[in-house]
């Protein structure tokens, strides 16, 4: 029994309510009643992670998401995601998160990852960091991979938020385990094509407005392609990078 899980996912199931949020959720039979595993999703809204947690109601289960150390040390947010479990990021030293992480694995917990390890503006599957499918190997257990689609309509980078009543059609789709193997780039690999594949198919069935900012490229909406992003991302870095350094010489 997890009394505070619980009552911050009522909260959001009432909240989700009221936003008129309508879910649909397939292949949650591949999620494992018991045991670790490392749920892999990918990341296209801020919102994303709460609406990843849902699935594994279905056989009782809760994940521990890994996600930025800021969120942490937030005064609203950090001490309901440490009552919660999950696990502190720090992108500057990632190697304690990363033990945490095999360690909770490897007691039988339900670890959530987003091997992009950021928001994809352009809706795709961004390269992926390894350190899912590392995890998995050290840990003994399997990836699940998981996609959504539709979190980027309620919340994501450079837009408003939209978390009103917007009635937003939001689906789900779970995979079958892959079984960890090395090398771990071959796993990524693996992990990658398969999540594409997962999203491709999830996208079928969803409409998608000509020009809209949440439509990938590819199924003409406005949003940048894969490669612009990319660029994006890259000089959103340097300038993070230019301004630490700043910081610390002027220290």
């Amino acid at each position: 029994m997890e009394p505070v899980y619980r009552t911050v996912i009522g909260i959001a199931r009432t909240v989700f309510a009221f936003e008129g949020l309508k879910f649909t959720v397939k292949g949650d039979q591949h999620l494992p009643a018991t045991g670790g595993a490392v749920i892999a999703i990918n990341h296209t809204g801020y919102m994303d992670f709460t609406y990843a947690g849902l699935p594994a109601r279905t056989v009782k289960r809760y994940v521990r998401f890994m996600a930025k150390k800021e969120v942490f040390d937030n005064k609203i947010s950090g001490p309901i995601m440490r009552a919660l479990k999950h696990i502190p990021v720090d992108r500057g030293a990632g190697s304690d998160s990363y033990l945490s992480a095999v360690d909770l694995l490897r007691r039988g917990e339900l670890v959530g990852v987003y091997p992009e390890a950021t928001i994809s503006r352009s809706f795709e599957i961004k390269e992926f960091k390894s350190g899912a499918a590392r995890m998995a190997i050290e840990a003994d257990v399997p990836i699940i991979p998981m996609v959504i689609w539709g979190a980027q309509r309620v919340w994501t980078k450079g837009f408003p938020k939209r978390l009103g009543r917007t009635n937003t059609p939001i689906s789900i789709a779970v995979g079958e385990p892959i079984a960890p193997f090395e090398p771990a780039a071959d796993l990524t690999e693996k992990l990658h094509t398969t999540m594409q594949e997962m999203l491709a198919d999830l996208q079928k069935d969803y409409h998608h407005p000509a020009g809209a900012y949440w439509v990938p490229a590819r199924l003409g909406g406005s949003a940048p392609t894969l490669e612009q992003a990319d660029k994006m991302d890259a000089a959103d870095a340097e300038k993070r990078a230019q301004a630490r350094q700043a910081r610390e010489s002027g220290s």
